[in-house]
């Protein structure tokens, strides 16, 4: 979207194989998903078949190393797959957490035979990936969830419940965090969870949200609910909150890019209708306070490009801190919902009918200041770094 922008990529961000997937990926989406987004939004949901095609494009764990199925990759790619997502202009499809969230889980603290057995399939499109944290009653205060992991025989028995999960109405593949005792930090674990045909396991209903209507947010139930033993994620109990504070700077980097590439969806649309939009006589572009906010919004959108891109170089040399990505996050998805605002109100009463993608982007966009860690817990996060 350079003709919104007039940013240039920066060296590390277009050679020419990186180019080329990033052709690879917008066709996909635009060619194969973007027909069906109406219907998307209608079922709450992406239909399965298109988790298979994209394996077979090789859109599924593209940043995984190829010994594992995956598409040998590094961030760059994940990026490609989420900006390309807004380009194309489709609703719903969770990848990026299944790719950049639940896989890496198990690449960094899987043994090598759970890396062998859950990550080829995920590349596959043969099982899609969800993360398990939020509950009920616990949203961001990880500490204290309240599903439970009790030893039985040879493997576990994991009951609890859990709520707002991201492809919850599809995924067949859970990472779940659980209370595992012992104390503080060292009470959870994480358990990889196929929940084909498994006892125990029982999806609720697609939430019903303010936005992002095709996404499957669902609440998930554990009811005595029998794992095996390899189903810990690593050897030892206990490490769980430590793997979910050591992965939590990509997750919330990730919103910081999403947040990006929505805000120059909604600019380029909103540039499209002020020039086409006539009042009193003249294009709404004409008018100097259009001008001004357009001046403003392009503004705000290439600030936050630029200090996401180099939150993206810093984490590509391994170099992201925690507080520097929770800086992105906050400050992003703040701005996102500004430039939503302000875009929606250029069209006029046109903003606030969902026949105009403007407002569909309005509604979706609010969540970004609260996944994640909410944005009041990333100023906390910040806060103890001075």
């Amino acid at each position: 979207m350079a003709d919104v922008l007039d940013f240039k990529n920066p060296d590390w961000y277009q050679e020419e194989d990186i180019n080329m997937f990033r052709d690879a990926v917008y066709k996909f989406y635009a060619n194969e998903m973007a027909p069906h987004s109406e219907e998307f939004r209608k079922n709450k949901k992406v239909d399965r078949k298109f988790w298979n095609q994209a394996g077979e494009y090789g859109l599924l764990n593209c940043a995984i190393p190829e010994e594992y199925g995956g598409g040998g990759g590094d961030y760059r790619h994940e990026m490609i797959i989420m900006e390309e997502l807004e380009r194309a202009e489709v609703d719903g499809f969770g990848l990026s957490l299944h790719n950049a969230i639940v896989a890496p889980y198990i690449l960094h603290y899987g043994t090598e035979e759970q890396k062998q057995k859950w990550l080829p399939r995920m590349a596959s499109g043969e099982l899609v990936g969800a993360i398990c944290m939020s509950e009920p009653g616990t949203g961001s205060d990880l500490q204290n969830v309240r599903t439970n992991a009790k030893k039985d025989g040879n493997g576990w028995i994991i009951n609890g419940s859990k709520t707002f999960i991201t492809n919850g109405g599809t995924a067949n593949l859970l990472i779940i965090v659980a209370d595992t005792g012992g104390e503080g930090k060292h009470s959870k674990s994480l358990f990889v969870v196929e929940t084909d045909d498994l006892d125990g396991f029982r999806r609720g209903r697609i939430l019903d949200k303010v936005g992002m209507e095709a996404q499957d947010t669902a609440e998930l139930f554990f009811d005595d609910m029998k794992v095996p033993a390899d189903a810990l994620l690593g050897e030892d109990t206990g490490q769980g909150f430590i793997q979910l504070m050591t992965e939590l700077p990509q997750e919330r980097l990730n919103i910081a890019v999403q947040g990006v590439a929505a805000m120059e969806k909604a600019l380029r649309h909103t540039i499209e209708y002020v020039k086409d939009r006539k009042a009193f006589g003249q294009r709404i572009i004409d008018f100097q306070n259009t001008q001004f906010e357009l001046a403003e919004l392009k503004t705000i959108v290439t600030v936050c490009k630029v200090f996401t891109y180099d939150c993206a170089e810093k984490h590509l040399r391994g170099e992201l801190d925690t507080v520097t990505a929770s800086m992105a996050k906050y400050w992003v998805t703040d701005r996102e919902c500004e430039v939503m605002d302000r875009c929606l109100q250029l069209y006029g009463g046109y903003g606030f009918m969902n026949e105009y993608m403007i407002g569909r982007q309005w509604r979706a966009s609010r969540v970004q200041r609260i996944y994640g860690g909410t944005n009041e817990i990333m100023k906390l996060v910040i806060a103890r770094s001075l």
